[in-house]
């Protein structure tokens, strides 16, 4: 599901119990110096990412302060987060002169412990190359590192290395909870582009002996993923980059299952082993 980057003003993008990813959440929210933003996503636990500027954060009695620094857009430097226990309210109030925050969300129903995650501490990944058109880099906030503390929710960026390429290749799939081939999880992203009036095609393909579709990705766009393939492939010219969010059903850990027809080019693409690893 392509949802086109409109203004949200503060609301859901994608709710609680969304017809086609139950288990994600995902907001944004824009504030100016001295805004709170309020909130409790029941049912759901919940990770807070500046994508630009620095916020407080309040939550289960704890403040954690300071929390991102990026400035002008999302390659301004280092992902910070805050992770919201199941069903918690949080009070966001931002330091900066303004300040564009994501709110990441799955499903999960048990309370744990907020933390947060520094720049320090965020999990890079670099994989693909030049060669083969998928070169990038994964910057995980709630990834391996965070396996002990976390519920259900995987969230990461994704940058392409350079303008142009592909990204989600080789063609992969995680709807089915059939271990130890696949597990279900529904995904979420939200795109930007640099220069801005970049775009991409995203592609979904939910039977393999079957013709799929292809989506015009624009800056800001959000796209929501219950099944099938779903390789992205960046214009020529233009750095693409999706936050991402994973909700599983069964399980935290992604297990992706590759289509068979493109397989064999696991072992083509440098590094990608490892960044499956780290989907844990």
């Amino acid at each position: 599901m392509h949802i086109s980057p409109y203004e949200n003003n503060n609301r859901a993008i994608v709710d609680i119990e969304n017809a086609v990813v139950p288990h994600n959440y995902f907001n944004i929210v824009k504030l100016k110096k001295g805004e709170n933003f309020e909130d409790q996503i029941s049912g759901y636990e919940c990770c807070i990412v500046p994508a630009t500027g620095t916020v407080d954060i309040t939550v289960c009695g704890e403040n954690f302060e300071a929390i991102g620094g990026r400035v002008k857009d999302v390659w301004g430097g280092e992902p910070e987060c805050v992770y919201i226990p199941s069903s918690q309210k949080f009070i966001i109030r931002c330091m900066s002169d303004t300040c564009e925050i994501f709110i990441a969300g799955a499903k999960f129903e048990d309370v744990l412990e907020p933390f947060s995650v520094r720049s320090q501490d965020i999990d890079l990944v670099q994989y693909g190359s030049d060669e083969t058109k998928t070169h990038r880099k994964i910057k995980h906030l709630l990834g391996q590192k965070q396996n002990n503390q976390v519920g259900r929710l995987l969230v990461s960026e994704l940058f392409t290395v350079g303008s142009g390429g592909w990204s989600g290749f080789p063609s992969h799939k995680h709807d089915t909870d059939r271990l130890p081939y696949e597990t279900k999880h529904d995904e979420t992203y939200n795109f930007r582009f640099r220069p801005n009036h970049g775009c991409a095609l995203q592609m979904l393909q939910l039977d393999r002996d079957k013709v799929g579709n292809a989506f015009h990705i624009l800056n800001g766009s959000t796209f929501c993923i219950s099944g099938g393939y779903h390789p992205v492939c960046a214009l020529p010219g233009y750095e693409m980059y999706y936050f991402t969010i994973l909700g599983g059903y069964s399980q935290r850990p992604l297990v992706q299952y590759f289509q068979p027809d493109h397989e064999y080019q696991v072992d083509l693409i440098p590094g990608i082993k490892d960044m499956i690893n780290k989907f844990k």
